[in-house]
């Protein structure tokens, strides 16, 4: 028992330092990047430290708000109609024999090159005059996001009980009650990972805004590449590090909602059982 203990320990410390040298990697070369001056190959470390990148970022802070609460409407707005027609959705998938060809339908969208899809989608925006609005981002942006909620709620439905619905409707409650206090809080977790992969995908969207927005929707994807073309890597890499602040928010949170929702024990709790 000792050695299975001890080599379960090993391999879990082995995981946990893989996964932070991954992490590391990018992420910690990206701080670096944040807060030098010259870094040049094959220095391992920068040879001069500095904050100009901080100050030139808040001397035209104004143009970095504005794409940053671009970016923010247009995936909060995709994360929730993702949620209302990926739910229903999934729940047929999950719920009813769906033929093959039905499912490969619904991933067509994201196995086909978004140039091909952009083909016919601008073509049908410019003829309804939305194109080049924030309404009409949000909506290709839901091209790739609903698939993959779909896909998500699907596999949350399928391992649903619907004998839970059954006796809220035995014990006298309305469709609404049964929706908002039995089903909601049973697919709340899955709900939640479905989000998160649907707020992520929108957050860091290019392609599809820059075709479908015409450079007047300026987004955080679209701002960092036009910053990429002047060749400023410490005030990229300042942009590229507050970028990445709302998707860990956005992961934090998930992570905290299902870690409540399958009822994990507190630190403490799991010490005293170990």
């Amino acid at each position: 028992m000792k050695g299975r203990r001890w080599i379960g320990g090993s391999l879990l410390r082995l995981g946990v330092a893989g996964v932070a040298l991954l992490w590391a990697l990018p992420f910690g070369v990206l701080a670096l990047w944040a807060f030098t001056r010259a870094w040049y190959f094959p220095d391992a470390l920068p040879r001069a430290w500095s904050i100009a990148g901080w100050q030139q970022l808040l001397s035209w802070g104004s143009q970095f708000r504005a794409a940053f609460g671009q970016s923010l409407q247009i995936a909060l707005f995709t994360t929730l109609l993702a949620l209302g027609v990926g739910i229903p959705a999934g729940r047929v998938l999950g719920t009813r024999p769906v033929p093959a060809w039905l499912r490969l339908l619904l991933l067509l969208p994201i196995i086909t090159s978004p140039l091909a899809v952009l083909m016919g989608i601008q073509g049908v925006l410019i003829r309804l005059r939305l194109d080049s609005t924030l309404l009409a981002v949000v909506l290709v942006h839901l091209i790739p996001t609903i698939p993959y909620m779909a896909l998500v709620m699907g596999s949350v439905f399928a391992r649903f009980d619907r004998g839970y619905e059954a006796q809220a409707r035995c014990l006298g409650a309305d469709p609404w009650q049964v929706w908002w206090q039995v089903t909601l809080p049973l697919i709340a977790p899955g709900a939640a990972i479905g989000a998160v992969f649907a707020f992520l995908i929108s957050w860091n969207e290019f392609l599809l805004t820059f075709f479908v927005g015409g450079g007047r929707v300026l987004t955080l994807p679209m701002l960092l590449y036009s910053l990429l073309q002047g060749g400023n890597n410490t005030l990229v890499a300042a942009v590229a590090f507050l970028s990445l602040l709302p998707g860990w928010l956005a992961l934090l949170g998930a992570s905290v909602c299902l870690g409540q929702a399958i009822g994990l024990p507190p630190a403490e709790a799991q010490e005293e059982e170990s």
